[in-house]
């Protein structure tokens, strides 16, 4: 617990800070010394007192032995001799929506609305990332994917899960309530939490949603050493989504879901339109096969799709990338479903935990890997302390991935439940124009899906456009049979006020 926490650099609340005393600064000068990595202080006895207590205080959050001893395991990671054996995961560990009876989502959709009722499920959303790549500086869960709404990603979210509460407590008759935990990075928790309180946190209780943040690791040379971003401040990057794990544990996630009676948790990432929020038919069916993870997957397009896929490597749970897999196992199809690929299942980062399992982080988060990121970083050169825009990658920033602890468990605590993409999974990757994961695909798969639940329930849609249906009306095309023999004009906005 102590070596996570000194891992992680926990922000500070903006105030200004007295200058730290010569034997406190003299301690920690040692302690890099000793890890070979005293040049951090290079450049401190010019800084003013603000400056000093805040490089103080930011390097007093990491342990320069344990960023040694992580950097050396991601620059040389252990590999197995022997070639893997990937097999598709048990049939008795998976379910398909597009293969399965009615009959069963049904009860899995009731067992999960039951579990809601209790006010056993809570929702983590991963939101870390900036709009870089669409063209803006917010927090991507502020972006406006262009539907006639000009609803936000946050938005649209914040609305499945209050629609999920009425529908629970519909069928229970009780409050209900869904915690949402919403995990920024350093540059995005502010405005998060600036854009939630604007929005009167989009109609959920403020208390029960919490803002929290994810670790950061120093960015680290070529060398090994670690880099300064100026004379008083170390260069650091967000630890990966991996760093979740870390994160739930520091800002104090599970000792709030313990009080609440949690037991089942939902967590996704942001940049999904489609996600369902807490989904009880997810929940249900992680739920009655008692297991530790679930994770939701959607079905390969075809054999060169990059994307990484979820399946049994060596008898454990495991993600393996696309890269990974040779041309043979890529294109081999399923002996049972001709025509189906064998390895079909796309993971869309989606999971399942059972709190059991979150629990026990302190017991196997150091042991999870970490991973080389090479890139190009901004650095203070420690002769002049000019800043250096390098050219070429000079430096690696290390991250963890949320599905390393995949392969920790055993097959029988893991499952998988494929959905229909178009359903389920349309992510905003890229800019506008592009074609492919942008603003654009996603208001279309919006409206697309929305066109589809207007017409199941009777309605005839004319002109282009699709139809936006509120998550306030509908949670998954349920409720709309008040559309029937009407006629909606593409494109059309269904709000319930």
């Amino acid at each position: 617990m102590e070596a996570i926490k000194q891992a992680l650099h926990i922000g500070s609340n903006g105030a200004s800070k007295a200058e730290p005393s010569t034997e406190a600064v003299s301690e920690l000068k040692a302690k890099y010394a000793q890890a070979g990595q005293e040049h951090v202080f290079t450049f401190y006895d010019s800084l003013n007192a603000e400056e000093k207590a805040a490089l103080f205080e930011q390097l007093s959050g990491f342990d320069p032995k344990y960023i040694n001893e992580i950097t050396e395991r991601a620059l040389a990671p252990a590999h197995d001799e022997a070639a893997a054996v990937l097999e598709p995961l048990p049939d008795s560990a998976t379910a398909s929506i597009l293969d399965s009876s009615a009959e069963d989502v049904n009860k899995w959709n009731a067992a999960g609305l039951d579990l809601i009722a209790q006010n056993q499920v809570a929702v983590v959303l991963m939101a870390g990332g900036q709009g870089t790549r669409l063209g803006s500086s917010a927090p991507k869960g502020c972006y406006d994917i262009g539907l006639p709404s000009k609803k936000s990603l946050f938005q649209i979210q914040a609305e499945r899960i209050r629609k999920v509460q009425e529908l629970a407590a519909k069928k229970s008759g009780a409050d209900v309530v869904v915690p949402w935990y919403v995990m920024t990075s350093g540059p995005t928790r502010q405005p998060t939490q600036a854009f939630f309180e604007e929005n009167k946190y989009f109609g959920l209780a403020k208390e029960n949603v919490m803002i929290f943040e994810q670790g950061v690791l120093p960015c680290i040379s070529n060398e090994g050493k670690i880099l300064l971003e100026n004379k008083g401040r170390v260069a650091v990057a967000p630890d990966g989504n991996g760093g979740i794990y870390q994160a739930l544990i520091v800002y104090g996630v599970i000792d709030d879901m313990r009080k609440r009676g949690i037991k089942h948790i939902h967590a996704y990432c942001v940049d999904n339109c489609l996600v369902k929020v807490a989904d009880p038919v997810f929940v249900g069916f992680a739920a009655a096969l008692k297991v530790d993870i679930a994770t939701k997957v959607v079905r390969k397009r075809n054999a060169t799709e990059s994307v990484g896929l979820i399946l049994s490597r060596n008898g454990k749970p495991d993600v393996v990338e696309y890269s990974e897999i040779d041309k043979a196992t890529a294109e081999a199809e399923d002996p049972k479903q001709p025509g189906v690929l064998k390895y079909r299942a796309a993971n869309i980062v989606n999971h399942y935990y059972s709190f059991e399992f979150l629990e026990s982080i302190p017991q196997w988060a150091h042991k999870l890997p970490h991973h080389v990121a090479r890139k190009k970083i901004p650095f203070a050169d420690v002769q002049t302390g000019e800043t250096v825009k390098p050219e070429k990658p000079n430096g690696i920033k290390l991250e963890q991935f949320v599905f390393d602890v995949f392969p920790m468990l055993p097959l029988n605590k893991f499952a998988c439940m494929e959905v229909r993409r178009e359903d389920e999974f349309s992510p905003l990757k890229n800019a506008r124009g592009t074609g492919q994961d942008d603003p654009d695909t996603s208001k279309a798969a919006v409206m697309e899906q929305g066109q589809k639940w207007a017409q199941a329930a009777g309605a005839t849609v004319v002109a282009d456009g699709g139809v936006e249906v509120s998550p306030l009306i509908s949670y998954g095309g349920e409720g709309l049979e008040n559309l029937s023999g009407k006629t909606l004009t593409a494109p059309a906005v269904l709000e319930r006020e």
